[in-house]
């Protein structure tokens, strides 16, 4: 096959670019270093036979209908509306904090508490943490610190790996305290999981005539750039690239490792029907992790035993088996991209897209639409 699109990564960036090159009649050739497609949404039945995601929950959720409707293509959906709920001290309290975890929290003072709230703010309002921590009222400042406290200081500490004084309240406080009832963790008007899992519609995606898939293949084994110009084993190729992977590790990280935050999942199998009652419980004042996901309550899966994975995040160093999850958003990481960015700029057919290619994080939507974007430009 003489490819007019190499696409590099078979995550859902990866999947849609290819799916969309072909169905405008051009060969496709889609590498993943990985032994499976899908990225970290891959998910797959365990040892027990239950439905797991190895590389931690994923949910879906959005507003945008021209991308519910296009993952419609190759898939139905499981409607779920997630639900996340904090252990704070042996108890389970709704997150983000509301009027329910408020009556958890403060008992018998929560009434008085709640009025205040929607005196001063209207009910359904969203109030930043920072905003209460200020409040001249000091039942209100209560408020405000008994969650940053107890629900996202200590939370944030494990996820970034940093000390109490290394975080700056105003970036952590700036998440809102609702006063309203609802449990809902996203707002959003679609929000599920594929039906049979992530994979299978990864599967139909790519299930196209013009595309090939090539797994274990790290991109920089086939592809090189020499003078601006890409080269494909070995041979000049003047098609398009669409390169969603780890553009430091491409280029052999010569400028230095761009930081990232990653995880380890630890999976534990549980013979009984049921261990946490919720999807996921975030662990927000004790244990080193900082959720447990019980895979089943996500996809409904019925079974007697359950899988659970507890979440530890540590520093990305690039040693074997370690994902770069998340960057590190600081003008220091930014400036140390723009080194890399500008290696492909003026390389003809050459486009960056996704988290790990542009240093951003993206949710599935959003992933989808500048995927379906950036392929309209090509053709």
């Amino acid at each position: 096959m003489m490819y007019d699109v190499i696409i590099v990564g078979a995550g859902i960036a990866g999947c849609v670019a290819a799916r969309q090159m072909a169905e405008k009649g051009k060969k496709v050739l889609a590498v993943e270093k990985k032994n499976h497609i899908g990225g970290n949404c891959y998910d797959m039945k365990d040892e027990h036979g239950i439905l797991i995601h190895p590389y931690g929950p994923h949910i879906f959720h959005t507003s945008n209908e021209v991308v519910f409707e296009y993952l419609s293509r190759y898939t139905t959906w499981r409607h779920f509306r997630h639900e996340v709920v904090a252990n704070v001290h042996g108890e389970y309290m709704p997150v983000p904090f509301n009027l329910t975890t408020l009556e958890k929290a403060f008992k018998t003072e929560a009434a008085r508490m709640k009025e205040k709230l929607i005196a001063a703010y209207g009910m359904g309002a969203k109030v930043p943490i920072l905003t209460l921590m200020n409040h001249e009222d000091e039942e209100l400042k209560r408020v405000g610190k008994y969650v940053y406290d107890n629900i996202y200081v200590y939370y944030t500490m494990k996820q970034w790996g940093k000390k109490p004084e290394e975080i700056d309240p105003a970036v952590t406080a700036r998440v809102p305290v609702n006063i309203s009832y609802d449990n809902g963790y996203f707002a959003d008007k679609y929000q599920g999981l594929p039906e049979h899992g992530f994979t299978p519609m990864f599967e139909k995606m790519l299930n196209h005539e013009n595309i090939e898939v090539r797994l274990n293949t790290e991109a920089k084994d086939i592809l090189e750039i020499k003078e601006k110009q890409v080269y494909f084993d070995g041979e000049r190729f003047d098609g398009k690239v669409v390169f969603t992977g780890p553009i430091d590790e491409f280029f052999d990280c010569r400028y230095g490792r761009l930081p990232y935050r990653t995880l380890r999942f630890d999976f534990e199998y549980y013979d009984t029907r049921d261990f946490q009652g919720h999807s996921v419980v975030n662990y927000t004042v004790d244990e080193d992790f900082t959720r447990i996901t019980e895979y089943k309550q996500l996809t409904g899966q019925e079974c007697d035993g359950t899988t659970i994975s507890k979440e530890y995040p540590f520093a990305y160093s690039g040693m074997e088996g370690e994902i770069p999850y998340y960057s590190i958003a600081n003008d220091e990481n930014y400036a140390l991209y723009a080194k890399y960015k500008k290696e492909v700029e003026d390389v003809k057919g050459f486009c960056l897209l996704g988290r790990l290619a542009e240093y951003k994080y993206y949710n599935i939507d959003v992933m989808v639409e500048k995927a379906l974007e950036l392929c309209e430009k090509l053709i």
